[in-house]
């Protein structure tokens, strides 16, 4: 197993980089849009502040959206 080196950012990402169309959320790091475009240039103690929350987000995308009435019902709507 192979150890990241210590100056290595600090980061959520696990490389699984689609964004939930209804939550605006990355699926994989559970990040929004702007969170993302801004974490270069976060200081490592705001990223830990954003990680820090991320598990209460895990809830926004394992909803249950219905199925195809669900999918048929949005449609609708919009």
């Amino acid at each position: 197993m192979t150890t990241p080196p210590p100056h290595s950012p600090l980061s959520p990402c696990v490389h699984i980089c689609v964004i939930h169309p209804e939550a605006g959320l990355c699926v994989g790091c559970l990040r929004s849009r702007d969170e993302i475009a801004r974490w270069g240039a976060l200081s490592n103690a705001e990223r830990r502040e954003i990680m820090d929350r991320l598990p209460e987000r895990e809830t926004l995308l394992k909803q249950r959206r219905g199925g195809r009435a669900g999918k048929l019902a949005r449609r609708e709507k919009g």
